[in-house]
């Protein structure tokens, strides 16, 4: 395990994923991450890569072959290295090998950077390109945060706040984790979401594409919240197990398959590239009130 620190924050990564396990509020003494309850749920704030969301036949089609990957793709059970370390700073690196190239068959670094900067934490996500030809992915992120922040408060008492106001609408998922083609509105009140239990009873909102590029957790009774900023995700999925307490707000760079859609990868829905000698490059930042 890994520690960064400042002023504001202290924060945990584990090698298993490159995965937070602990955004920890010094000035307001709220631990903000889940705590990955196998019971219930056991992750904290995987990576996605290199695909977000889930596969018809759990296949991935690359150039007319066909290639087995489950959801979310392979990194957030994968070790990755560390390759550099500060007290406020961690890099984390995943090449490519002989068990990646078995069902994702390019040659890639992921690297994912965690840098504290004041009450945020940046993270980045680097794939670099060492193919000898244009490689395709997804990725994105999927950080769940306590909900509700202090005890005695109710899962009820918090909203999501979006920066502006927007129409959302909903691509539903089926059973099978991918979309079905129906697209539900899902109604807000000056730009905010109020949380219910049942609001993920049929599994994940997704919203693409999204104009807002930050969403934050709030409660009705109290100033403190924390925000996810994302300026260049394009969809976003916001979830919860069913009567968990914790919300996941996810930026993602890609999406599920629909059901009964079969793409090759360069033809997925939100797919990103980097070209021979490339490197690809986003991030995200989470923020937390002082």
């Amino acid at each position: 395990m890994t520690t960064i620190e400042n002023d504001y924050l202290k924060v945990t990564i584990r090698p298993q994923g490159a995965e937070l396990t602990s955004i920890y509020n010094k000035k307001e003494n709220i631990e903000h991450l889940w705590d990955g309850n196998p019971d219930v749920w056991p992750w904290h704030a995987p990576n996605l890569f290199p695909i977000v969301g889930g596969l018809n036949n759990d296949t991935l089609h690359v150039d007319g072959a066909d290639f087995h990957m489950t959801r979310h793709g392979f990194t957030r059970t994968s070790t990755f290295k560390k390759i550099e370390s500060t007290k406020t700073h961690a890099k984390y690196s995943l090449h490519f090998s002989e068990d990646t190239l078995a069902v994702y068959p390019y040659k890639f670094e992921f690297q994912i950077l965690y840098d504290l900067i004041d009450n945020a934490l940046r993270v980045s996500y680097k794939v670099i390109n060492y193919d000898d030809k244009t490689i395709y992915f997804s990725v994105g992120a999927h950080p769940a945060f306590n909900t509700p922040f202090h005890k005695g408060e109710a899962y009820e008492d918090y909203y999501l706040q979006f920066e502006i106001d927007e129409k959302l609408e909903t691509h539903v998922l089926s059973s099978t984790g991918n979309f079905n083609g129906e697209i539900v509105h899902i109604p807000t009140e000056n730009k905010k979401l109020g949380l219910t239990r049942d609001l993920f009873a049929k599994d994940a909102l997704v919203f693409k594409p999204i104009q807002s590029r930050e969403i934050s957790l709030r409660s009705k009774n109290h100033n403190s919240y924390i925000s996810v900023e994302y300026p260049h995700f394009n969809y976003m999925g916001i979830w919860a197990k069913y009567g968990a307490d914790f919300v996941c707000i996810e930026p993602w760079l890609g999406c599920s398959d629909t059901d009964g859609k079969i793409n090759d990868i360069k033809q997925k829905e939100g797919i990103q590239k980097a070209e021979k000698g490339h490197v690809f490059e986003v991030e995200y930042f989470i923020k937390t009130s002082y």
